[in-house]
């Protein structure tokens, strides 16, 4: 093991992921850190400039291959910016049956995230399969979790990953009430997974870390927001949709070409489960109310490192809204609405399973796209966990080396960043000065 030294530089080397490379960097100087660096090389997609001159039908299927975990958020967040451009509003049938939609990839990709990448920090075990070893019961309810929420996409959106099912003003066909309810037998199983979850992860052992964090999520006033609310935020923020880009500014740091994020000229900002628990905790079904409050939650989390019990309970909710919209299933009638272009600007804002995922189309006279604009959640939490990162340290630097960059990868895990990035992290490197 590397000891401790009152000057030193900790090298994080590449951190995959799927929105780019990147690494850390802490220099301390005099027992004090100096400096602290989350550097993302996020390779240009080019995404949004490909995007510009397409028909204006195309962003739901063009976008989804953005994520393979969280496909439908951008298909969503798509419609939803396309359909506010074009004026239409689609009917209540439609919206209940895209909800239904995203309940199933909070499933699968929460369960991912709980189960296969960060579970294993809190039990100690290197990745999955060596913890599957003394785990194989959780491990496996996880993975049948995951399934679960892979079954509802798929039925939904036509496949698991990448659904084709999902157009502008609806779908392309909507599922039979016999095949829903053929599913709901399953999410009986998973809710009470589900739950059992919840309990599991509430007896992890957590650093002691809170922050006041500026929270920033939707919030609905009848229902948890997935598809629909104001922009809201913990320190008074309360705008529509559409203003997004009047409070939320974006801009490049020396060290990284991943944009940063900020509120209306202040500090980072928090977005994800923790603040759309923060800001909408009293809508949660009353199970997975019941769940949190037996988990120690209380009415606002600021500790990073729970935000695995704060996901555990979305995940219970998520199954308890799926089995909700099943049992209230009316099948639309047309699949989807008619959406003709004019031209125009749209914006839309869902909330992902790691926060707000926000699109924003310009159409022409011709039905083309003038101009596209995409912030995904993680880009927004980029400067939060860089700032946490250096208060996160800062106590810890009489660690050995190998300790600290064990609890950093941890602590980067806490904020769900992505399935690559967890899974082949940091590779670390101590110069002493």
């Amino acid at each position: 093991m590397t000891p401790p030294g009152s000057d030193r530089t900790l090298r994080v080397g590449t951190l995959a992921r799927v929105e780019g490379e990147g690494g850390m960097l802490v220099r301390v100087h005099d027992g004090e850190v100096a400096e602290v660096r989350l550097d993302i090389f996020e390779p240009p997609r080019f995404f949004e400039a490909f995007l510009r001159g397409r028909r204006f039908t195309e962003p739901p299927d063009i976008t989804a291959r953005i994520c393979g975990i969280c496909p439908v958020a951008y298909q969503m967040s798509a419609c939803q910016a396309l359909e506010a451009a074009c004026g239409v509003v689609v009917p209540d049938a439609v919206q209940a049956l895209r909800r239904l939609l995203y309940c199933g990839e909070w499933i699968e990709s929460h369960a991912l995230h709980i189960y296969l990448l960060h579970a294993p920090d809190f039990l100690g075990y290197d990745g999955v399969l060596d913890m599957s070893r003394a785990h194989r019961t959780a491990v496996e309810r996880g993975l049948r979790l995951k399934r679960v929420g892979n079954e509802i996409i798929e039925l939904v959106g036509g496949r698991a990953i990448h659904p084709i099912n999902v157009r502008l003003g609806g779908f392309f066909s909507v599922p039979r009430p016999d095949d829903l309810r053929a599913l709901a037998a399953r999410l009986r199983w998973a809710r009470d997974a589900a739950l059992e979850t919840v309990r599991w992860v509430a007896g992890f052992d957590f650093p002691d870390f809170e922050q006041d964090y500026e929270f920033v999520a939707l919030r609905h006033p009848t229902e948890y927001p997935i598809l629909a609310g104001r922009l809201a935020s913990s320190r008074g923020l309360d705008a529509e949709v559409a203003d997004f880009e009047e409070h939320v500014a974006e801009h490049h740091v020396p060290h990284s070409t991943a944009l940063h994020a900020r509120l209306d000229g202040r500090s980072p900002y928090l977005a994800g489960p923790l603040a759309r628990y923060a800001l909408n905790a009293e809508r949660l079904s009353p199970l997975a109310r019941d769940a949190a409050t037996d988990a120690g939650l209380g009415t606002v989390c600021r500790n990073p490192f729970r935000s695995i019990v704060v996901r555990a309970v979305e995940v219970l909710y998520a199954c308890d809204e799926a089995l909700r919209l099943i049992e209230t299933y009316d099948p639309p009638h047309p699949a989807a609405v008619g959406v003709e272009p004019r031209a125009g600007r749209g914006s839309g804002i869902t909330e992902a399973p790691r926060g707000l995922l926000y699109h924003r189309y310009d159409i022409g006279d011709d039905g083309l796209l003038t101009d596209a604009r995409i912030v995904p959640p993680t880009s927004q939490n980029q400067a939060q966990i860089e700032d946490d990162l250096r208060r996160f340290v800062s106590p810890r630097l009489d660690l050995d080396t190998e300790e600290l960059t064990r609890r950093c990868e941890q602590a980067i895990r806490s904020y769900d960043p992505c399935i690559s990035c967890a899974t082949h992290f940091l590779t670390l490197r101590l110069e002493r000065s």
